[in-house]
């Protein structure tokens, strides 16, 4: 663990995280339990519909007074919205950290939800719909969950335009408080303060109610879809694969192997099929690990013809993991995913999300063992993990 963090429950339920640092520059966010994972399939896009309410307006600050306190005191602010976590953040001179925990305290307990601002905003979240379904890449990316979970996970946390037309006012004030209060918030620093600081704030301003956050059943599935689209010149295409949950050792084991395949100019699909056959541009992987759910997915930008040709270098490239990777290999992507995680701990806003998600998925202390828990990975269950049975597969390519 490292030695300047911090991990306390108050007595409301409220986590606090705190990494201290000397830099006089400090990432702050609240955030709470719950996202599109805690969604029925009714109301999928409530909780990224709340997210953008959050920044309409308090009694006592309108959304430009919002955002002129943080950025003209050299802060940026921002905010999202994922499967178990919606998070509201900054990152500005640590000078300002006063600033920063009014204006993000007062955003998550006094929103006004005026009907107006909603309806404005209603109108944004179509466009943000119509822009995702728009963007090839990022509507692979979305649909390939469809392939791997039946709903509601299955269906997309920005909600559709049906979901959407139904969240009014009282069905999002209603959602709101029943999620957003101290037992199911963190306040997550990263930067130049004192724990005591942190604490008192959060407990002179955050009273005892309990909130409640909907849980429902995670059902996985492997299904493959092609769809065509006019228009378009390039098949994207995504690969994705259950892997073990977050508090599995061997979710480390499945990030080895998603790095080993696909992450990054040195992986083995990268010099198999850019470098060797020029089938693609892009060629990446990654990891979506959670406590509920998990998958590793392989993107691959091809053209349509080269389909089929992508498709058996990704299953032979899996083939030869579980029958031909060694322990030599494995410590370069030891070595490799160590270096990644040192790096990712440079930036403060960077740490401070690492923090959240891993908190999200267990307890922040264990993002300190990191590199301990790679250097545990065993070669065999590399290689077992490789042994495909099961996958998902979802292509976006042009119409004949």
């Amino acid at each position: 663990m490292a030695p300047r963090f911090h991990r306390k429950i108050l007595k409301n339920g409220m986590t606090i995280l705190f990494e201290k640092r000397d830099l006089p520059v400090v990432s702050v966010a609240f955030a709470v339990r719950n996202g599109g994972i805690n969604e029925s399939i009714s109301e999928k896009g409530i909780s990224h519909f709340i997210e953008h309410m959050l920044y309409k307006g308090t009694p006592t600050r309108n959304t430009k007074k919002i955002a002129e306190e943080i950025e003209k005191n050299g802060g940026e602010l921002n905010g999202f919205t994922d499967e178990a976590i919606t998070a509201y953040w900054c990152k500005m001179p640590s000078k300002h950290l006063d600033v920063a925990l009014n204006v993000l305290g007062d955003m998550v307990k006094n929103p006004l939800f005026e009907k107006k601002e909603l309806e404005k905003e209603r109108k944004v979240i179509f466009e943000e719909i119509k822009m995702r379904k728009d963007n090839p890449v990022t509507y692979v990316f979305d649909e390939i969950q469809s392939c791997l979970y039946g709903n509601p996970l299955g269906s997309s946390l920005i909600g559709t335009s049906e979901t959407m037309n139904k969240l009014d006012k009282e069905k999002l004030i209603k959602k709101f408080k029943e999620i957003y209060q101290p037992n199911n918030m963190i306040l997550c620093i990263v930067g130049d303060t004192t724990l005591d600081k942190i604490v008192n704030f959060a407990e002179k301003n955050f009273g005892n109610k309990k909130g409640k956050v909907s849980k429902f059943k995670i059902i996985k599935k492997n299904i493959s879809k092609i769809e065509k689209r006019k228009g378009m010149d390039q098949t994207n295409l995504i690969f994705a694969y259950h892997t073990p949950l977050a508090k599995d050792n061997l979710s480390y084991t499945a990030q080895v192997l998603s790095t080993i395949l696909a992450e990054g100019m040195s992986s083995r699909l990268f010099t198999e099929i850019r470098e060797k056959r020029n089938l693609a541009y892009a060629v990446k992987g990654g990891s979506n690990i959670g406590k509920d759910y998990s998958y590793n997915y392989i993107y691959v930008g091809t053209t349509k013809e080269h389909l089929s040709e992508v498709k058996k270098l990704i299953l032979a490239e899996f083939q030869k993991v579980s029958e031909e990777f060694s322990e030599n290999e494995l410590k370069q992507v030891k070595e490799q995913l160590i270096g990644n995680y040192h790096i990712s701990i440079e930036d403060s806003r960077t740490q401070m999300i690492n923090l959240l998600l891993y908190e999200i998925n267990g307890n922040a202390k264990s993002f300190y063992e990191f590199e301990k828990n790679i250097s545990k990975v065993k070669l065999k269950d590399v290689k077992k993990i490789a042994k495909l049975k099961k996958y998902s597969f979802f292509v976006l390519t042009p119409e004949d």
